[in-house]
């Protein structure tokens, strides 16, 4: 449960282990660099150039320290050695600075790309996606995943590479310099080095788990606030206390044995690494002592060896950012791969080819790709005419809004097919189809901006005048005059500033600016009051003339006047007719679901 909250919470999901299967795959996402390959390349040559200068300090400080000591190497003066170090930190500076920048044009245009054509993906991809995927692992694609990439062209792969040329370098320079201490460092140092990176593994996978029962216990309080109603009425405080209690022994336990194997990590640091460290000085001071080397080179020897050490142990922590990275980029090609449902046409506009609505269900039959066992269609057959108004009615789960699902092509039918205009709907190009409808639902989600930007969604290139006389046909103008900012007032997230008949209204005046050839009203008036209702009824009545409209309603007084009702259960079509004549059928479906409202 934790893994969940945490991945739509956005959070990246745990790294993975590095394989060369998995770093081919990866170097696929690197089209998306191919355009400024050469920023990329120049960011590589002044990185190196940057790492190899900087290796010239340690060896250039030893030098200086033994000018000092009256031995010099290098004929330098103390005063020269300070233009020269004066001079490399300009160089470094400079050369930072276009490496930055280089690197930079890479990762943020490049990674703009990709959060373009990841984003375009989801849009374009088919209904069934969010059967299989949560939208909060989706968003975290765009967010998380691309974030970890980001992170790692810009910080991780330049400091991956720094550090290798400051091992490599480092030991080359060590070994031409100072062999004999640089052997007795080869023996000693790196096994040091490499157990206290595995301890240090240890420590990280206990901090871990530690995290993950904390988040755990950060769940339950999430949890139980935003329900707090429903653990009142339940009279679940003890319930709640003891779960919550549980997860924090958990957390006691876990963060207990951590404390005590940081214990034992930081003694090691402290007594080997550090002893380690001190052998090797002592080893130094006795070469000295015999005249086998400079103080200067044991000063340059010290340095080296510590950046050689850091880097060792950043190399580390880098491989590990790495192979989180590596694992984004295959949960961002999962995506990528997914089918897409349509092209975007960055050429302009498809040509809208208005419909008559003329809409043919010709054997159809269908189950969800997630529930394959259970077919939810059977085999139905109906025909409605241009102009024509009909209602789907039944029990809940019969089939009523998966007819609109496949009407608007979300689904594709395991068998049979629909047809508009005598077309069948997959000949259709979907975005100039899709055109052709609009859709009032049971629960309107409107997006968070302004009313006239909700409105406009139903024909982005409508005027002004166009939207007012859309309002005012959705009965919608009288309240949206008495809000101080009219048209221009935020609706809030999903339109929670605005009441449930409101919000329709708005969603009628949506589909009058988008003027449908069908119109298909899901519900549109079961959740409101009755003065509400009277307004959107109103108002939905003058939608529908001259449109093929399709109405799916549990409450049968709202569809009593359509030309037909259309009567599933269990999938299958059982009675078709006007409410009269359905009515004159006592054993009928319809007959028994209308006296048990009417009644």
């Amino acid at each position: 449960m934790s893994e969940q909250k945490r991945t739509e919470n956005n959070a990246p999901t745990p790294p993975t282990k590095i394989t060369l299967e998995k770093l081919k795959s990866s170097l696929g996402l690197f089209v998306y660099i191919k355009p400024y390959i050469w920023h990329f390349i120049g960011g590589l040559i002044l990185l190196s150039a940057s790492s190899i200068i900087f290796m010239i300090f340690p060896k250039a400080a030893g030098e200086m320290a033994n000018t000092a000591n009256g031995k010099a190497n290098w004929h330098f003066s103390v005063q020269e050695y300070g233009l020269i170090f004066l001079v490399i930190l300009i160089i470094q500076g400079v050369i930072s600075y276009f490496r930055t920048v280089l690197f930079a044009v890479v990762s943020e245009r490049g990674l703009a790309n990709l959060r373009q054509n990841l984003y375009d993906k989801i849009l374009c991809s088919p209904m069934a996606i969010f059967e299989t995927r949560r939208v909060g692992e989706l968003s975290s694609r765009i967010t998380a995943d691309v974030g970890t990439l980001h992170e790692a062209f810009t910080i991780t792969l330049a400091e991956f590479i720094r550090q290798i040329v400051i091992l490599i370098a480092g030991v080359i320079i060590l070994f031409w310099t100072t062999p004999k201490l640089s052997f007795i460092m080869l023996v000693t140092f790196p096994l040091i080095v490499v157990f206290a990176m595995f301890f240090g593994k240890y420590v990280k996978k206990l901090s871990k788990n530690r995290q993950d029962i904390l988040a755990e216990s950060n769940i339950i309080v999430d949890e139980s606030l935003q329900s707090f109603h429903t653990v009142k009425a339940f009279n679940n405080e003890k319930f709640e206390s003891n779960r919550y209690k549980k997860t924090l022994q958990n957390l006691v336990k876990i963060s207990l044995k951590l404390a005590n194997v940081k214990g034992i990590f930081f003694t090691f640091i402290i007594t080997i690494l550090f002893g380690g460290i001190f052998f090797i000085l002592w080893q130094g001071a006795i070469l000295v002592e015999r005249g086998e080397m400079q103080v200067g080179d044991l000063f340059s020897f010290i340095i080296y060896t510590g950046l050689i050490g850091g880097a060792i142990a950043t190399i580390g922590n880098l491989y590990t950012s790495l192979s989180g990275a590596i694992g984004a980029t295959e949960r961002i090609q999962e995506i990528l791969a997914e089918p897409s449902e349509i092209e975007l046409n960055t050429k302009g506009e498809e040509p809208k080819t208005r419909a008559k609505g003329n809409i043919r269900f010709e054997n159809v039959q269908f189950n969800y790709p997630a529930r394959p066992e259970l077919e939810v269609l059977k085999g139905i057959n109906f025909t409605v005419s241009q102009g024509e108004k009909i209602a789907i009615v039944g029990p809940s789960g019969a089939g009523k809004s998966t007819i609109v699902q496949l009407l608007m092509r979300f689904y594709i039918p395991n068998h049979g097919t629909i047809y508009l205009d005598e077309k069948p709907i997959s000949q259709i190009p979907i975005s100039s189809f899709r055109k052709n409808f609009a859709i009032v639902p049971q629960e309107v989600i409107l997006f968070g901006g302004t009313i006239k930007e909700n409105i406009l969604y139903g024909n982005p290139d409508a005027s002004d005048e166009d939207i007012k006389k859309a309002a005012i046909q959705a009965n919608a103008w009288q309240f949206i005059q008495s809000f101080p900012e009219g048209l221009e007032t935020i609706v809030g997230e999903r339109g929670i500033k605005l009441s449930g008949g409101q919000r329709q209204r708005i969603a009628i005046a949506r589909a009058i600016l988008r003027d449908p050839a069908i119109l298909l009203l899901d519900e549109a008036t079961s959740s409101l009051d009755a003065e509400s209702e009277k307004l959107v009824q109103e108002a939905l009545d003058g939608l529908m003339k001259n449109r093929t409209s399709i109405i799916i309603a549990h409450r049968l007084a709202t569809i009593k006047e359509v030309d037909r009702i259309l009567v599933l259960n269990h999938g299958l079509l059982e009675e078709s007719g006007t409410h009269e004549e359905l009515m004159t059928n006592t054993e009928g479906l319809y007959h028994h679901l209308a006296n048990l409202q009417f009644d």
